[in-house]
């Protein structure tokens, strides 16, 4: 536990520190531009991404080799990376405009075809004589065991430049995902932040590829806007909430690592960020499933005090045991079943309101207004004082 705390507070070691600040600045930046696919609802752009890294990862290897490297410079293997990457996103986009595919039949096609031809060139690499001991596989799932400080500066470099560029494109990129219709209308080209949003995962995806691999950087990319949407319903609120959930991910996943060397870094990353995301799915105040319990419980309690207070309006028995405990509760019934004075004011109250509503539902055509009775509304929050004396002189010419 003392080395936790202690590569908590980077005093772990240098190797330790650097990964621990390389993660959270790569957390946040994954968090905060996945925010805009997942907004757009297409969260699965980033799975294609990530697996269409995996050939270019392969060529750059063999063409650095070819030219007299050694084919392991992590700068040489993101660009080529990030070129296959792209290639495989104008593909997606290619066949989602040319052909009557959807979407998500493209991302499976090229998923698939990309990461296929990266297996069989991994493959072929290991048979090559500088291959046998690349390390390339570390791509699939991260490793940080043999990262160097200069790959540590790409890593932060990179997650601190795609925060930048969320920060300046935040406005247009948020209108697109919510409404392309009208962004097009306002003059926002859609086709262009759309490939913006893209080229963003893209980044973030190919800086991540050392620390947490191809494969769990999609995890990184969903998880914490899903779990910033448990929180908040403002999208900017939602983008940066996400920025700060992956980036407290990635931090503490490195400490985690960092303290128990025999775990590896990516996935200890995505378990922590799970465990937030089911930590808000259990409590978060408005949409958790604790809220949600609680909520419809309470609904639940106004409705039998409701009908509780008009049975005893009415005088008519009670037989729901439910009841007879909330109106016990309140101290609006005795425990002989009669109405307590505070109960028959109550019930009086509910009675004529009941009565309110189908004279206003006689006299309004305004359905806005009228058609928000539930029962459980108080009139007094729909219309206005000198409209509620004008149902009552109304229910008195009736009577």
């Amino acid at each position: 536990m003392s080395s936790f705390f202690s590569a908590l507070l980077l005093q772990g070691g240098y190797n330790a520190a650097l990964v621990a600040i390389g993660a959270s600045l790569l957390g946040f930046a994954a968090g905060a531009g996945g925010s805009f696919l997942f907004l757009r609802k297409r969260a699965l752009v980033s799975d294609a991404v990530a697996h269409a890294t995996l050939p270019g990862v392969g060529l750059a290897f063999i063409v650095m080799v070819l030219l007299g490297g050694d084919g392991r410079s992590l700068p040489g293997l993101l660009a080529g990376s990030a070129i296959s990457a792209w290639l495989g996103l104008l593909a997606v986009e290619w066949i989602v405009r040319r052909t009557r595919l959807s979407e998500d039949a493209a991302i499976g096609a090229i998923l698939s075809v990309f990461f296929g031809l990266g297996v069989v060139l991994l493959t072929v690499i290991q048979s090559m004589s500088q291959g046998r001991q690349a390390g390339l596989e570390s791509f699939l799932l991260g490793s940080t065991a043999g990262m160097l400080f200069q790959d540590a500066v790409l890593i932060a470099g990179g997650g601190a430049a795609v925060v930048a560029l969320i920060w300046i494109l935040r406005r247009p990129m948020t209108l697109v995902a919510f409404d392309p219709g009208f962004a097009a209308a306002r003059g926002v080209d859609v086709r262009r932040v759309d490939l913006a949003m893209m080229g963003l995962v893209l980044a973030v995806t190919v800086i991540g590829l050392k620390l947490v691999g191809l494969i769990l950087i999609v995890a990184l990319l969903i998880i914490p806007p899903v779990t910033a949407r448990f929180w908040s319903e403002r999208a900017e609120a939602v983008v940066w909430s996400a920025g700060a959930l992956g980036a407290v991910s990635g931090y503490v996943g490195a400490a985690v690592s960092a303290s128990a060397p025999a775990l590896p870094t990516g996935p200890i990353i995505v378990l922590i960020s799970a465990a937030l995301f089911v930590l808000s799915l259990l409590f978060a105040p408005a949409r958790g499933v604790l809220a949600s319990v609680l909520a419809r419980r309470a609904f639940q309690a106004r409705v039998h005090r409701r009908q509780g207070l008009l049975a005893l309006s009415r005088s008519e028995p009670i037989h729901d045991p439910l009841t007879v405990k909330i109106l016990r509760r309140e101290n609006l019934m005795r425990a002989d079943g009669v109405a307590t004075a505070e109960g028959r004011a109550a019930g009086e109250k509910i009675s004529r309101d009941e009565r309110r509503w189908s004279i206003a539902r006689k006299q309004h055509l305004d359905t806005a207004l009228t058609g928000r009775y539930d029962g459980l509304t108080p009139i007094e929050s729909v219309f206005t004082a000198d409209e509620i004396a004008h149902f009552d002189a109304a229910m008195e010419r009736n009577a």
